[in-house]
């Protein structure tokens, strides 16, 4: 072979390898995420299945009209976001319902206009300020506690015990901006 074929080769395999470096270092990430958290592996990626196939038919069936984000903890879904009217709020809780393997569902979909980048951002910012808190206060493992921000509402999910989840509802309760604190628990011993 002469020296420009074996450079464009090495360039090749060279690209190929690079590729390789953020799913490395992705699926290490989720693998230290899954790792500290109470849920098997296997419900955490069937969490991450749910959320994904829910999105999917909440976009094909509701359309730009809707705003909704969908979080799944132990097979237990929240919904949050915004709807034209009270039938397309019943639609995405019955397009839940259709996708195997959810354990309950708490629908907390506003019916009204979507809510605009700015108030989006700020929920962002809550959840960063409430999971800080979570961290400095050192009162439990703060990624027991997962955090999501719609509209300056909190809502906490996770497997907790009774004191964990008093700490967090109280840590995020006292946190600046944060209108409300709902709690989507669950209990262990």
């Amino acid at each position: 072979m002469n020296l420009i074929t074996k450079l464009i080769l090495s360039a090749g395999l060279i690209t190929q390898m690079t590729a390789c470096v953020p799913v490395v270092i992705g699926g290490a990430a989720a693998g230290g995420a899954m790792a500290a958290d109470r849920r098997t592996s296997g419900i955490y990626v069937e969490d991450e299945n749910i959320e994904l196939k829910a999105l999917k038919k909440m976009e094909t069936n509701l359309g730009e009209n809707a705003h909704i984000n969908i979080t799944s903890y132990n097979r237990n879904v929240l919904l949050t976001g915004e709807v034209p009217d009270a039938g397309a709020k019943a639609k995405a809780e019955s397009l839940t319902k259709e996708i195997t393997n959810t354990r309950s569902i708490t629908n907390e979909i506003a019916v009204g206009p979507k809510s605009s980048i700015g108030s989006r951002s700020n929920d962002a910012y809550l959840t960063s300020k409430v999971k800080t808190k979570f961290v400095t206060e050192n009162k439990f493992a703060a990624n027991l506690v997962k955090v999501i921000t719609e509209n300056g509402v909190v809502y906490l999910m996770g497997i907790v015990t009774q004191a964990e989840a008093d700490a967090a509802v109280e840590i995020a309760r006292t946190t600046d901006g944060v209108t409300k604190v709902v709690k989507i628990f669950e209990y262990m011993p």
